[in-house]
């Protein structure tokens, strides 16, 4: 049954690329919460057009986009697997900022991006290793860190640079990017960050990025589960970011979030802030972490 179901969700082509197994997790949660719902789909098996069917694909479906930020438009998404395919045959770096430009939060961090890294790593040093968690089209942005630049003078081994997301369609051309840059050992993969143990079992890192990720982590049932996620993250440094413009685009009267001051606070992690026009950066040290 889970296996029509998931079947039928995926129809939808801005679901299409999403990987299975989270949407069955989700399918998991909603039967939870739902179990007569359950009984009766088992009860008298999968139907495409039964009213139970199109109800829990419709709901999943909602909870899907609300939860992964699925917002994807289907022309952004083609326009990007044919900017980066022209970029696989032309290495011409050009390109990298029309592929940003293809989601809302790159396109939003084009003008800060070269300031972003460069304060950022003022605070974090230089990184050998980066994480990059529910990174969606993030990791193009490497071109913009220069980290190129340390690696050439001073002659030290590849930058290693993790990305995570959980729609196959990024991950695959997160790969193919990788494999154009000679300073950089990069891979993603699909990873549900809500999996703490996998995440702990990750290779240590020196930063780890949470760009606007603790939204959809929590889904605005208080911040426990983001907190988890930040302590489980094997990194020096965890890097996490919040819009500070409402969905509307009006400036937020009060952009800071009080709950990761305090959380740092009470964990003994010392906190950095980076503010920007729309988007603010939290620069955790871990003091307890080991290498």
């Amino acid at each position: 049954m889970l296996k029509h179901l998931i079947t039928e969700i995926k129809k939808k082509k801005e679901l299409s690329q999403l990987n299975s197994s989270f949407i069955k997790k989700e399918l998991e949660r909603y039967f939870k919460r739902e179990p007569k719902v359950y009984h009766n789909l088992k009860e008298k098996g999968f139907n495409a057009k039964s009213k139970d069917v199109k109800i829990v694909v419709k709901e999943v479906r909602a909870k899907l986009r609300r939860a992964y930020g699925l917002f994807r438009v289907e022309q952004e998404s083609k326009k990007r697997k044919e900017l980066v395919k022209e970029y696989l045959i032309s290495k011409n770096n050009s390109l990298i900022k029309e592929i940003l430009k293809t989601h809302s939060s790159t396109k939003e961090r084009l003008g800060i991006y070269s300031d972003l890294y460069k304060k950022l790593f003022s605070i974090t040093g230089k990184p050998n290793s980066i994480l990059d968690l529910g990174c969606g089209i993030n990791p193009f942005s490497v071109k913009f860190m220069k980290l190129n630049e340390i690696k050439k003078q001073t002659r030290t081994r590849k930058l290693k640079y993790f990305a995570y997301d959980i729609s196959n369609e990024e991950v695959d051309l997160l790969n193919k990017f990788f494999e154009t840059l000679n300073y950089v050992y990069g891979h993603a993969s699909v990873l549900d960050t809500l999996q703490y143990a996998k995440l702990k079992k990750l290779e240590p890192v020196d930063v780890a990025f949470l760009f606007k990720m603790t939204d959809v982590l929590d889904r605005g049932k208080g911040h426990k589960t983001s907190e988890e996620v930040i302590k489980s993250v094997p990194a020096k440094f965890v890097v996490v970011s919040f819009p500070t413009l409402t969905m509307s685009g009006k400036k937020m009267n009060h952009p800071r979030r009080k709950w990761i001051e305090l959380m740092s606070e009470r964990l003994k992690y010392q906190i950095s802030v980076l503010e920007f026009e729309n988007e603010i950066f939290y620069v955790l040290k871990k003091t307890n972490h080991i290498c």
